[in-house]
């Protein structure tokens, strides 16, 4: 399966090293170019892409903006944004996961990084680095004091989840793949897989980006600040 890639920077020089890097790969394909986050929307629907490499910073509709509209469009729910962005630590990186990107990149990043996160992100992966499952978005979500920006909602939420799955969502949250799960909990990546998704179901996430998230706000994995 070829995977549609749909590249939105207001840079043309940026874009056209990407459609370049994409496209020699026998496995995906540039669909079209957005220089703004409203005409990057508005193409990912004509296109049909499966993946959005998007720039946070953008004139007009930013890619902040552009993810949302995608992430609460119906008709978009199997496209994945990924946000690229110069610096990795920056507020606007957990924004846009808490908008419904799947991750986010480094535009520095090594060629093979950024083919690699194309295809993470349409297998339905979370594409988080190791500094942001394991610090970077855990304290951006845990800004201000005690509680504060707790989500009493999803905490709710969680009661809906057996043991067994808070443990695997503990887990995710932790930047853990699937067989790593499976070796610390004892069980098949098979059965880790299956929790996954029912929490992903139950809680409302589109991704295991979002369970990340989900696992701060509502308070369930408390920030390391090491």
């Amino acid at each position: 399966m070829t995977i549609r890639v749909l590249l939105a920077d207001d840079q043309a020089l940026l874009r056209s090293a990407f459609r370049v890097l994409v496209d020699s790969e026998p496995d995906m394909e540039v669909v079209g170019e957005a220089a703004d986050g409203a005409e990057a929307v508005r193409l990912a629907k004509e296109h049909g892409a499966d993946v959005v490499l998007m720039d946070i910073r953008m004139p007009g509709t930013d890619g902040l903006a552009a993810t949302r509209m995608i992430s609460a469009d119906p008709s978009l729910t199997h496209v994945r944004v990924v946000i690229l962005t110069t610096f990795e630590v920056d507020d606007y990186v957990v924004q846009s996961l808490r908008a419904g990107a799947s991750g986010f990149l480094g535009k520095g990043s090594e060629p093979e990084e950024l083919l690699n996160a194309i295809r993470v992100a349409a297998g339905g992966e979370a594409l988080l680095s190791p500094a942001a499952t394991k610090g970077l978005i855990a304290r951006f979500l845990a800004q201000g004091d005690g509680d504060e920006g707790r989500d009493p909602a999803r905490s709710e939420r969680l009661d809906a989840l057996t043991g067994r799955e808070r443990e695997v969502l503990v887990q995710v949250a932790g930047g853990h793949s699937n067989d790593e799960i499976a070796e610390r909990l004892e069980v098949s990546p098979l059965t880790v897989k299956t929790h996954v998704n029912r929490a992903m179901a139950k809680l409302g996430a589109r991704d295991r980006a979002q369970l990340v998230v989900i696992a701060y706000e509502s308070g369930l994995v408390r920030p390391r600040m090491d």
